[in-house]
């Protein structure tokens, strides 16, 4: 089993060492102070009681999880022991690649060097290693412990032992990972939700429809599907015939914008950035932030006992 260190202590970082340990592994977590640990603490004992009160375990076990996860500030003592690395820092290029010759001054070459990117190519990551064959993205979605989606893209020079210790890793903590077989900006699940983001901007800003409308055409549709059959096994069931046809008088009538939308430029611009400042496209007053959020972990929380249900019957 690898020894598993996770770089940053930030909402993705705690969250993907509370799946590991979850999983049964132990976990280490670096944060950059002192203020940063204790925030992820915090994070670790919301969730673990969410997660409790939800019964995907007692309250007995979520103690059992929470032991298998260390702090520290000092990222010597963090990958000391560490057999495999995940960067979960800002994507911020140069602060990554910064880290990543620090480390190679810390640990040796068999060690992986993962990074949680959400958008840059593994190749420009590594560009600047001395051991670029040890390099690899593994990229979680949030909250990374109830999504089990991790995509996981080779560099140029990405080794298959490299690749094949990072996908049974994966397989270990219980996750659903794929496998891209070239670096794509943004991988594919950004790719597929910003697609369908860039057709809402679009029927927005022309007026199609009011904003809760075309959100509810997605979450009373589309989105109930999509958990069951993706785009393509979903044509398969609707017919190729038919999805081809409309295909080829509607492709050409759908957005193509290069840039932001009208309307969210506006927002952006006006710091109007959602549920961080309380405004965005909605408004987030607390109480509307806290029940929306509840209700999204919720569900994706039930998502998540299917899937348990479903690998216990096979």
């Amino acid at each position: 089993m690898e020894k598993l260190s996770i770089l940053g202590a930030g909402t993705m970082g705690h969250s993907i060492a509370l799946s590991a340990a979850w999983a049964g592994q132990a976990v280490m977590v670096y944060g950059i102070n002192d203020q940063d640990l204790e925030n992820a603490d915090k994070g670790l004992a919301d969730k673990l009681g969410v997660m409790a009160d939800n019964e995907l375990f007692d309250e007995q076990e979520a103690q059992k999880i929470r032991t298998r996860i260390r702090f520290t500030t000092s990222i010597e003592q963090a990958v000391k022991e560490a057999t495999f690395i995940l960067e979960v820092v800002p994507e911020v290029l140069e602060l990554k690649k910064k880290l990543y010759k620090q480390l190679e001054n810390l640990v040796e070459p068999s060690v992986v060097i993962a990074s949680n990117t959400s958008g840059f190519k593994p190749s420009l990551l590594a560009a600047d290693m001395e051991h670029p064959n040890r390099f690899i993205v593994a990229h979680f979605w949030n909250p990374g412990h109830l999504i089990p989606l991790v995509e996981v893209v080779n560099g140029e020079h990405t080794d298959q032992q490299t690749t094949d210790r990072t996908m049974a890793l994966l397989h270990a903590m219980k996750k659903k990972p794929i496998l891209l077989n070239k670096e794509l900006p943004g991988f594919i699940g950004n790719r597929l939700q910003y697609a369908l983001f860039r057709e809402a901007q679009a029927l927005l800003d022309a007026g199609a429809a009011s904003k809760e409308d075309i959100d509810a055409a997605v979450t009373y549709s589309i989105g109930r599907r999509l958990p069951v059959t993706g785009p393509l096994m979903t044509a398969d069931m609707g017919g190729l015939d038919v999805f081809s046809a409309i295909s080829n008088y509607l492709f050409e009538d759908l957005a193509n914008d290069q840039r932001s939308g009208e309307t969210l430029s506006k927002l952006a611009e006006a710091q109007k950035l959602g549920d961080k400042t309380g405004e965005g496209f909605y408004s987030w007053e607390p109480e509307v932030s806290k029940a929306i959020n509840q209700q999204r972990e919720k569900t994706l929380i039930q998502f998540l006992k299917n899937d348990l249900a479903q690998e216990g019957n096979e």
